[in-house]
Order: structure tokens, then C-alpha cells, then sequence
């Protein structure tokens, strides 16, 4: 069962589209994460949703009740949506019990109770509750802002790129326990971010957006691995993406023939595949396999990404650069010969 749906969705803003018939639908329970570069629409639409703008054309329903048509439109308050925008937006002038329970309906004891509750959920510690805004971490701040949301038992929560202030390690905590938070409390989620690692971790469902059109979602194993287009494909993460001839399920390219998710095809195409798939051998063995030359090294600690150029056993001028994920305790150096071979199938997205 879908929770949210959105039935193309339009929007511009002058003569600029910022939407272009977004369709979407949205499982219940599930996290969903939107993203795409500055200016492709994501924080358009998830406004949108939140009821802080209209689209032009088209419809959006929760949980069966239409939230906006041609015809009406329920105001944000109505909606029961949670929100927790990128900077938290946190009252200067409360304090962290009263940010939480800002808009609370209980009082006395009851509302103590519950505010104690929705810290606990969030992992803030209950001396916290006196604090000033400004006197907790970003961290922190970001869970306060959370469990103000929660408080209100929205029917979806929408985070607007709600880690992108915080350093790396905090960023993947703070992730982690919001993702392990709402999937305890049942709760749908859509997160914009414009991170593609925090996107792939993070996500269920992932949507990819581009120009204000959604030009791709899905699974995010599927989209890494089976992006729409070459544009896709660079942006989920690094990609090697050449010319080959397809046939009989092989892409005859500069690495050789290489398996391939054909169904059938044959002729010239671009294939595409990720540096963890290009495995490398240290030991060029007679004039077999593909052969390389490590020309830089980039070590980053447990992982190393090397930049290869290819050498035909024969031939022995320079050839095309590819990028090739290895061991940071195990990566060759620079001017090292390497013997290359692929890791499973190549993905086709593009026909000629």
C-alpha cells in the first residue's frame, strides 16, 4: 500500500519550470529520498508536499485523502506532515522541553511525561531539557528539531537535507538513528538530500531528479546499478562508461569482451561500469587479459581509487584512463604494470 502519492505535479515560477509532471508514489512505512543537483526541483517538491506551495497542475493524496487538486487545498497545519528543515529552525527563545512541546495539546504532569519520552526517542538526555537552542551542539539541535516533529504523530515526516551541516562522523550517526527511529515508529519518510552516499544508504526507494523532472526511481542497488543514462550514472557515483560493439551477450570494448545485461541486443552501444567491477592483478602474465599502467593513486585510508591507462601487449602507447577501486593496504604505485579484469556484467544505457 502506497501512502503519498503524486499524480503530475507541476509548478513553475515565472517563466522558470521548477516541476514537470512528477509522478511518485510513496510506500507506506517506507523511507524514500529525492535527489538530484542545486536547482533540479527536489526542495520544490518536498514543499510542496509539506503544503508551503501549490503546484500549477496535478494532485497529491495521503493515506487516501487528497491533499491538493485543482480544486482545494489543505493547509500545511491541517496536513499532519512532519518537518524538519536543514538548519533545524529551532526557537531561540525556548527552551528544549518547550521546542519539543511546541504545539503539544497535553499539560501538568501528562505533558512532562511526554516530552521526556520524545527526548528519550531521540537519545538526548533529560538535563537537556532546560537547555537554550544555542547552547547544544548541531547534532543535538537536529534532534530536538526531530523529536518536535514526532510529537506531533505526523502521518509522514519530510527531512530537508537535515545532516548536511554536521561533520562526517556525526552525520553518518545522526543517519543511522534517525533511519532506525522512524522505521521503529512506523513512520513514512521522504528525505532530500543532494549527498548520493547519504542517498543510497539511507533510502528504500530512491528518486532521481534532474531539470524538475523525475528522471528516474526506484530500488537504489537498481539505480547504481541500472542508472537511465549516462548523466545518472555519473552522478549516483563514479563511472566508466564506454563505446563497444554488442553480441551474443558480450560488449566487445577496450577492456576485451565483457558480459553484459544485453536481453538480446546486438550492435553499437555505450556500456557502462562501476571501478569496483575492474579488478587488478599486480603481475602482467604473457600477452593475455587487459594490461595497464597505474598513472596516480588516490589513498583515502581503507580504499584507494587508482587512475589506469590502457595497453595493448601489443601496442604499448598510451590507451584510455579508467578509474579502478582497490585495497588502500594493497594499491600498486604509480608507473605500476597491472593486468585488469571485470567483475560481473556491464549495464547499456545508451543505443547508437
Amino acid at each position: 500500500m502506497n501512502a503519498l502519492e503524486l499524480i503530475s505535479l507541476s509548478k513553475s515560477f515565472g517563466a522558470q519550470k521548477a516541476l514537470d509532471d512528477i509522478c511518485l508514489s510513496v510506500p507506506t512505512g517506507s523511507r524514500t529520498v529525492i535527489v538530484g543537483p542545486s536547482g533540479s526541483g527536489k526542495t520544490t517538491l518536498l514543499r510542496m508536499i509539506a503544503g508551503f506551495e501549490f503546484p500549477d497542475a496535478g494532485s497529491l493524496t495521503l493515506n487516501g485523502q487528497v491533499l491538493v487538486d485543482s480544486t482545494h487545498a489543505v493547509p500545511a497545519y491541517q496536513r499532519q506532515i512532519g518537518y524538519v528543515p536543514q538548519d533545524g529552525a529551532l526557537f531561540p527563545h525556548m527552551t528544549v522541553a518547550a521546542n519539543i512541546g511546541f504545539g503539544l495539546a497535553l499539560t501538568g504532569t501528562a505533558r512532562e511525561e511526554r516530552i521526556k519520552a520524545l527526548m528519550d526517542s531521540v537519545s538526548l538526555d533529560a538535563n537537556m531539557a532546560n537547555r537554550w537552542p544555542h547552547e547544544l551542539s548541531g547534532g543535538q539541535q537536529q534532534r530536538v528539531s526531530l523529536a518536535r516533529a514526532l510529537a506531533q504523530q505526523p502521518r509522514l515526516m519530510l527531512l530537508d537535507e537535515p545532516f548536511s551541516a554536521l561533520d562526517t562522523g556525526l552525520r553518518s550517526a545522526m543517519r543511522k538513528m534517525v533511519a532506525r527511529l522512524l522505521e521503529d515508529a512506523g513512520v513514512t519518510t521522504i528525505l532530500v538530500t543532494h549527498d548520493q552516499g547519504e542517498a543510497l544508504s539511507f533510502a528504500d526507494q530512491l528518486a532521481v531528479m534532474r531539470g524538475g523532472r523525475l528522471v528516474q526511481s526506484g530500488h537504489p542497488m537498481d539505480l547504481y546499478r541500472y542508472p537511465h543514462d549516462e548523466q545518472t550514472a555519473h552522478f549516483l557515483g563514479e563511472a566508466v562508461v564506454m563505446p563497444a560493439r554488442i553480441d551474443s551477450g558480450l560488449a566487445h570494448c577496450d577492456l576485451g569482451p565483457v558480459p553484459v545485461n544485453s536481453n538480446g541486443f546486438s550492435g553499437n552501444a555505450q556500456i557502462m561500469l562501476r571501478p569496483e567491477q575492474l579488478q587488478l592483478s599486480g603481475t602482467v602474465i604473457g600477452n593475455q587479459g587487459c594490461h595497464a599502467v597505474v598513472t596516480e593513486r588516490d589513498f583515502a585510508g581503507n580504499t584507494c581509487t587508482l587512475t589506469v591507462e590502457l595497453r595493448s601487449p601489443i601496442n604499448q602507447d598510451p590507451g584510455r584512463s579508467l578509474l579502478v577501486r582497490s585495497s588502500g593496504m594493497h594499491a600498486p604505485p604509480a608507473g605500476s604494470d597491472v593486468q585488469l579484469s571485470v567483475l560481473g556484467a556491464a549495464h547499456i544505457f545508451t543505443l547508437s
